[in-house]
């Protein structure tokens, strides 16, 4: 394995420039091999008669087996519901065959599949060395020439990389044969490496695809260690000697600066070397002069380095791209080039829907980037997985910092040969891409299982900070807590923890904005990033699934619109992506804003800034599978609370009555590129059309690098808001800006109860009432409806925390509410169309009312957002008539301890205002049983 992880850095550290090589693209043959009998029956020494192009995958080549019931998924599945449920039995159907768990490829292939083809060597190139380059195959290689077997290699995260030797001038053929299968390298089956959770398990060679020649005499790896503080960079050379006999070399080495404002060229030097046979390892160091430019996510400033070789024969010229980039350790935090660091990051899960395998094109990585950059962003963790070359490069090119992992989520530590691969693979991996300034973190990958997992990943980050130092290793994504982590990525800093339910942060507490981590993250000493924070879900945009042109296709989006038009819904499709939409942005501006609340804090991960249309389908991203806008928040308004610069303020809550003041500290959470002097920060508070009831102007002063840095105060009495507002509250400093809504209820105002009878029950005062004509408000306790009825759907504030089929329905189980903000029920309750932090005392205590066990096309006052995979139609308020008189019936628990929650006695003044208005007139008639069946 030492032979094969040496070969694989001639490509990525090493461009080898003007060298020969046979592009080996286009039509090649090819032949599944199920049974897995190709070896026994010597298939090397076969000529194939299918065809497929190549690079490519058998899927993008239309070439596997129908998808249907027998077909071998690579991926877990929780739910079983799919393959029980009378719901999804047209699905399963064999021309209708939708599954619900991921994207549906258009083929599957699970095993080893042979390509072949032939290839001519030229007399120039038939007294050379050869190396076969194949930049990303999925998953193992076994290679062939002229029916010799050359070897096997295994390597997810970099090429494969074949030493041929020298071939004859002529005609010969090629045999590979690629298996994906999952054998005695267990990486896990949910591991974003391999899974169809995400890219598809799929089969094939894609990226860069050539025989080249190489000199006997050849540079394999070209590692460059910049030292700032010293103005110098250290340069190991690592050389192949072919040859029987040592040899005098020379050296000479120039870099030259890429993508500054002036070109930068410190002279070259010049060294020479006795090369002996074999391989061999030269270090020398090479002055960057005084005027070097540095790499970061402000000045993504690059160089590149020639090193010429000469011999007593010939030259050959290999270059690298590398940045003049310090990365290290501040107490809790990170300092690039000295300079105070804060990782706003995202998730990259490989999520590649039109191909089903990852781009080894720069524009595409670019594109990528760029979406990120301009919602804030600075940082992408690679998910269990690590992204070919041109992710690496824009990454360079963009300034964006990236966590690489080694392609695992499995069990570690128990003797299996997975525990093997995983040192072969991380050394390939920083080997290969070691150089680029952009990968700063690394791990083995996520989640980790296993008794020894501590122990055995201690050992590896050991292992790997002696390997390469240029970056800082944990034991893995999410877990464990140890010793040698150089920083920590745990999931406990956000307001929702896996399995918290109900009892996740804003779901247990009234919002606010004066709370943060520090009582969690003040017990480490190293810097702590928050792992996978989120999480929140939107509802299917249906609008997208013509967006699948390639070789997935949104069969489970397909799956929820025909339920969604069973339920006679359809209207709503967009509405309610636009409410659950909005309700999610919030929230993901709630999480964030905790983290650049807490002191010390070291950065966190979104899960994530762009769906995860697997696992379920976990439609968690602001942005769709493609990197896609939906419609609901622009990357500007996002930017404003995820940005390098983010004003914040500490609030210790959002609903307040006129007889209270606002009293809230102003501060700011700082990554930019310099401090921020003499500054006067301001602060305003506007209505909703945006008249400013009142505005005021901060202390000049001048803003260091940081966060939980305190600006000023704001005490403002609400006393002259006499009628029911929302209002915005803003905070500018410079041309950074932050925003958040608050709401303002007269203290003192009539209860407009006039003749409506108010109950909790509906008993036979009630029934009587109705009966001769009166009207009623009835308002049953949270929990008082049967199950079946709407009972077992569990209420909460947040959004659906990933989705309900892979966490086992953890709660809640709806996606927020949908409102008619001009129903003249709510003219005292001012709203917005989605759930706002004002409707968080209303629907942390209430039942969901299923609308369509009290008849068809009830439409409610306020209509609960309800899980896609359900897709019933569920109502918070509804308003009807009962004979002669008038219900309106709140499954928001509006008379229990109200006085505690301003927002529900202002919630019951508004619906009664409007029952003893000549507006209460409603359209929808009920039943008395049928309501009466609701109940225990």
């Amino acid at each position: 394995m030492k032979k094969i992880a040496f070969l694989f850095t001639l490509l990525f550290y090493v461009t080898i420039v003007c060298g020969q090589q046979i592009d080996l693209k286009g039509v090649w043959k090819f032949k599944l091999d199920p049974e897995d009998v190709g070896v026994t029956k010597k298939w090397q020494l076969t000529d194939f008669t299918e065809t497929l192009t190549l690079p490519g995958t058998l899927a993008s080549n239309n070439q596997g087996y129908t998808i249907d019931k027998d077909t071998k998924w690579t991926g877990r599945i929780i739910d079983s519901t799919w393959f029980k449920s009378d719901r999804y039995a047209k699905f399963r159907e064999k021309d209708n065959y939708k599954t619900i768990f991921w994207l549906q490829p258009n083929k599957n292939y699970v095993g080893p599949a042979w390509y072949n083809r032939a290839f001519t060597i030229s007399k120039a190139m038939s007294d050379q060395e050869l190396v076969l380059h194949l930049e990303r195959v999925h998953w193992e290689t076994t290679l062939w020439i002229d029916g010799k077997q050359i070897g096997m290699q295994n390597a997810l995260g970099v090429p494969h990389e074949y030493n041929l030797g020298k071939l004859k001038t002529g005609n010969h053929h090629i045999s590979i044969r690629v298996d994906n299968r999952i054998k005695n390298i267990d990486v896990g089956m949910n591991a974003h490496s391999i899974s169809d959770h995400t890219q598809t398990n799929w089969n094939g060679i894609v990226g860069q695809l050539h025989i080249r020649a190489i000199p006997k005499i050849t540079v394999t790896q070209i590692a460059v260690y910049p030292d700032i503080e010293k103005k110098e960079v250290r340069i190991v050379l690592q050389t192949d000697n072919k040859s029987q006999s040592s040899k005098n070399t020379n050296f000479i080495l120039q870099a030259s600066s890429k993508f500054t404002p002036k070109v930068h060229q410190p002279p070259s030097i010049e060294i020479r070397e006795v090369i002996a046979p074999g391989k061999n390892k030269t270090e020398m160091v090479y002055p960057m002069g005084n005027d070097f430019y540095k790499w970061d996510e402000f000045t993504p400033f690059l160089y590149q380095l020639s090193v010429k070789m000469q011999d007593e024969h010939n030259m050959k010229e290999y270059q690298t791209s590398f940045g003049m980039r310090k990365l290290e350790i501040s107490g809790t935090q990170f300092k690039i080039n000295d300079r105070l660091t804060f990782l706003r990051g995202t998730l990259d899960c490989a999520v590649f829907p039109l191909t089903g395998y990852p781009p080894t094109e720069i524009t595409e990585w670019k594109r990528i980037y760029n979406v990120v950059k301009s919602h804030g962003l600075n940082h992408v963790r690679f998910h269990s997985w690590c992204p070919p070359k041109a992710a690496f490069e824009a990454a360079d090119e963009l300034g964006i910092y990236i966590q690489v992992e080694g392609g695992g989520w499995t069990l570690v530590g128990g003797g299996n040969g997975f525990d093997k691969w995983i040192y072969e693979e991380s050394d390939r991996i920083l080997d290969t891409y070691g150089n680029h300034p952009s990968f700063i973190l690394y791990t083995y990958g996520n989640e980790p299982d296993g008794k020894n997992q501590g122990d055995f990943l201690g050992k590896l980050v050991n292992h790997l900070k002696k390997h390469d130092n240029r970056h800082l290793y944990t034991s893995g994504a999410g877990w464990p807590d140890i010793k040698e982590n150089e920083f920590y990525n745990a999931m406990y800093p956000r307001l929702y923890v896996w399995g918290d339910g109900l009892e996740s942060y804003n779901n247990a507490n009234p919002p606010s904005t004066d709370f943060d981590w520090l009582n969690i993250t003040g017990k480490y000493k190293v810097p702590y990033i928050s792992h996978e924070v989120g999480q929140w879900c939107a509802y299917p945009n249906f609008k997208e699934i013509d967006k699948y042109t390639g070789v997935l296709k949104a069969h489970n989006f397909e799956v929820f619109q025909e339920t969604l038009q069973e339920n006679k819904l359809e209207h709503l499709a967009d509405s309610f992506l636009l409410a659950s939409g909005k309700h999610q942005a919030m929230t993901y501006k709630a999480d964030i804003e905790a983290a650049l609340r807490t002191p010390g804090f070291a950065g966190f991960q979104l899960l994530g800034l762009s769906d995860f249309p697997g696992q379920g389908t976990a439609l968690v991203g602001v942005l769709d599978a493609f990197w896609e806008e939906k419609g609901y928040i622009s990357p500007e308004e996002f930017k404003t609370f995820s940005g390098p610069t983010v004003p914040l303020i500490r609030l210790p809550k959002m609903v307040y009555n006129n007889d209270e003041s606002l009293d809230a500290s102003i501060e700011i959470a700082h990554f930019g590129k310099d401090n921020i002097k003499d500054i006067v920060p301001t602060w305003n508070l506007t209505q909703v059309d945006g008249r400013i009831i009142a505005s005021g102007n901060l202390d000049t002063q001048t803003i260091p690098l940081g966060n939980a840095h305190i600006l000023g105060h704001i005490k403002y009495p609400l006393r002259e808001i006499l009628v029911p507002m929302q209002l915005k509250l803003t905070v500018q400093v410079g041309s950074n800006r932050n925003s958040w809504n608050i709401w303002v209820y007269p203290a003192t105002s009539p209860s407009y109860e006039g003749d409506v009878h108010i109950t909790d029950t509906l008993d036979q005062q009630a029934y009587t009432i109705l009966e001769k004509g009166g009207k009623v408000l009835f308002s049953p306790r949270a929990g008082s409806i049967k199950k079946g009825n709407g009972g077992e759907i569990v209420m909460g504030y947040s959004p659906i925390f990933w989705n309900t089929a892979w966490t086992n329905k953890q709660p809640p189980h709806v996606m927020g509410v949908l409102v008619n903000p001009n129903h003249p029920a709510l003219q005292l309750f001012p709203t917005d169309y989605y759930s706002d932090f004002q409707w968080w005392g209303l629907v942390t205590n209430a039942n969901a009312l299923k609308l369509k066990e009290l008849g068809e096309d009830v439409e409610p006052i306020v209509r609960i957002i309800d899980d896609w995979f359900t897709n019933q139609s569920l109502g918070l308020i509804i308003e009807g008539k009962i004979g002669k008189g008038k219900i309106i019936i709140s499954s928001a628990d509006l008379l229990q301890n109200r006085n505690k929650r301003l927002e529900v006695t202002q919630m019951k003044k508004s619906i009664l205002h409007y029952m003893n208005s000549v507006s209460f007139n409603p359209q929808n008639n009920f039943e008395i049983d049928k309501i009466k069946k609701l109940f225990p």
